[in-house]
């Protein structure tokens, strides 16, 4: 357990630069995620401020914990994290689900907490990819 601690320790000691990158890119993807299931009348947040809280202080830190990881791996801790985030979401009424739509028709009303889950879990390699290579390209 001490172990596993300090080795998070250090996954989270990075230059500022890195973590500005990551807050920036969360921050757009968001915000686009949030419009888009808005927009389509999938998902949204109930409060705009949502976007901060989800993305930048869980999301954020959890892709800097998991970014040394191989990608497999990422995605099976993105799924836990991303299962108890949208579960929460749902529970307590800070996220709302459009009645009806297209993932309730493809999958199903009762999957869909699942689905939103299996489908963020994505972001934790795609986001720790894109961050990487936006971060060398301006930084380095």
């Amino acid at each position: 357990m001490k172990k596993s601690i300090s080795w998070i320790r250090e996954q989270l000691k990075v230059d500022r630069k890195l973590i500005i990158t990551y807050c920036v890119v969360y921050f757009i993807w968001g915000n686009l995620m949030n419009w888009f299931g808005a927009e389509v009348e999938i998902a949204e947040f109930t409060y705009w401020w949502q976007v901060i809280t989800c993305y930048l202080l869980y999301m954020v830190p959890i892709s800097l914990v998991l970014r040394s990881l191989p990608s497999h791996m990422q995605y099976a801790y993105g799924l836990i994290a991303m299962g108890l985030l949208e579960f929460s979401g749902y529970f307590l009424g800070t996220s709302y689900a459009f009645p009806n739509n297209i993932l309730d028709q493809l999958i199903g009303i009762r999957k869909f907490t699942l689905g939103m889950a299996l489908f963020f879990a994505f972001y934790f390699p795609l986001g720790n990819w894109g961050v990487q290579r936006i971060y060398r390209l301006v930084f380095k």
